[in-house]
């Protein structure tokens, strides 16, 4: 709330002389002279003067020359307000809405915002507009909220521009208009709103709704990240990074990677860590790279987390600790980060530095397979093949086999086309058979080339084709399985 000036509508030759006393005598500390003109601007408030009460009010509530008195300043504002000050009925407002030395009072705050804001007081529509939109205090209302954000937003008050902006933008209680709202980020961006700068960028960046335009964007992000705005920074320094509309700059990313991580965005952290664990523009560090990884990672940044673990699990820029290791990975495999799933499965089935504990890792192994990891959806096909820390089951060894098949994992195709070329737990099928036994061999496997001979050379599910079983014993042999070698050898 702006500083005392007692003038009221009437005296305001004679107040005027006493403004410049109380202006001179709060600096000088002369407080007899101050007392006095103190007291006559009471008097002009007392008969009813509502500037003169709208600005002792003011002297309550910031303690100009008195003590702070909050509810002295709650009831000159109330005088005041009640006689149409629009200034004071605002800043009324203001402190029923935050309960400021009094007990808070959304409805009295809302009639005294909208007594303020149907003067024109732009903060006070704006405020208005916020709680219809949050349903704050009084049932929400897009419609409401739309037109006092509309009023405030053509007074130029940046953050009803840059909040109008987002409900055209997102089609929030209007329907969507992508031009309109990157008319209103604009307006709002170019009067220094940090947050429509960031958005404004973004759409530039993306295309979205205009011609994509990384010029645009670059300067948006540069304007908004020079306020201190975390994402744009982190939009910044990945720009040059990766030399994305711009000459890439490897020094000008770390730089802006920095001023985002040090204001807590895991993002920009993660992207430190892997900086300086890698020495991508900068000396390799690695008290740094884990510094950062850990950062990002206690903010539950499930990348950060699982770069952190493979540290501690291989002993990379930090003493090896797989209980650590195992805590970072369940960090990051909790929130469903499928390496880190995959990785803890590996642990607890191999007790790598931990207790062995199948059930666990059939449990990660699971949730890993349920992401389609074929790595995982074969080792769990084994698993149940063997009955190997989860009861035996063939139909669902067949089902993750199929799986990890389907994306070209080798072991489970040559594993599949055994079961069907045996009947191990599903129907004989020599056509499945052969099938996947040549998926397999196209990608090298020895035994699928060697079983695939066999077939052909037995016409066992294919039609006998002895030429063709002396190429796949061939390719087996040159692979180094010995059985094949032999096969040729007769």
């Amino acid at each position: 709330m702006s500083a005392l000036t007692c003038i009221g509508n009437t005296m305001k030759k004679i107040l005027s002389s006493i403004i410049n006393t109380l202006k001179k005598t709060l600096s000088s500390g002369d407080q007899e002279k101050y007392e006095k003109a103190f007291d006559i601007c009471t008097q002009e408030a007392m008969n009813g003067d509502s500037d003169a009460q709208f600005n002792l009010g003011n002297v309550y509530y910031n303690g100009e020359g008195v003590k702070q008195n909050i509810i002295k300043a709650v009831d000159w504002f109330t005088k005041a307000a009640e006689q149409g000050h629009s200034s004071a009925q605002y800043n009324l407002a203001l402190i029923y809405d935050n309960g400021e030395g009094i007990e808070q009072d959304k409805i009295k705050a809302i009639n005294w915002y909208t007594k303020a804001a149907e003067q024109g007081i732009s903060s006070a529509q704006y405020n208005l507009g916020f709680m219809y939109n949050n349903g704050e205090g009084i049932e929400q209302d897009k419609q409401k909220a739309v037109y006092w954000y509309t009023k405030a937003a053509e007074h130029d008050h940046i953050n009803a521009q840059y909040n109008l902006a987002l409900m055209y933008d997102e089609g929030d209680g209007v329907e969507q208009d992508i031009q309109k709202a990157i008319e209103l980020y604009t307006k709002s961006a170019e009067l220094g709103q940090s947050d429509a700068q960031y958005n404004l960028a973004v759409i530039y960046d993306e295309g979205d709704g205009v011609e994509q335009d990384k010029q645009k964007a670059i300067y948006w992000y540069t304007k908004a990240a020079e306020q201190g705005n975390p994402e744009a920074q982190y939009n910044l320094a990945f720009k040059y990074d990766e030399g994305d509309g711009i000459k890439q700059d490897k020094l000008k990313a770390i730089f802006w990677y920095t001023k985002s991580a040090e204001q807590g965005y895991f993002r920009a952290q993660n992207n430190l860590g892997f900086i300086y664990g890698h020495g991508e523009g900068v000396e390799p560090d690695n008290q740094k790279s884990v510094y950062w990884y850990t950062k990002a990672a206690e903010q539950g940044a499930s990348e950060a987390q699982f770069n952190l673990a493979i540290r501690y699990h291989k002993g990379e820029d930090v003493k090896p600790d797989n209980q650590k290791a195992v805590y970072w990975f369940t960090k990051a495999a909790e929130q469903g980060y499928l390496n880190a799933q995959f990785h803890l499965a590996l642990m607890y089935y191999y007790g790598e530095g931990i207790k062995i504990d199948k059930e666990k890792a059939a449990f990660w192994f699971i949730k890993a397979s349920e992401q389609d990891y074929s790595d995982a959806q074969s080792i769990l096909a084994l698993m149940y093949f063997n009955g190997d820390g989860v009861e035996m089951d063939k139909k669902k060894a067949e089902y993750w086999y199929t799986k990890a098949a389907e994306q070209g994992d080798l072991t489970a195709q040559h594993n599949l086309a055994a079961m069907y070329d045996s009947g191990d737990g599903v129907e004989i099928d020599k056509k499945k058979a052969v099938y996947w036994f040549k998926e397999a061999a196209a990608q090298g496997n020895p035994y699928s080339q060697y079983n695939l001979a066999v077939m052909y050379n037995e016409g066992d599910g294919v039609e006998q084709n002895k030429s063709l079983a002396k190429e796949y014993f061939k390719q087996s042999c040159d692979l180094g399985f010995e059985l094949a070698c032999e096969e040729l050898r007769k």
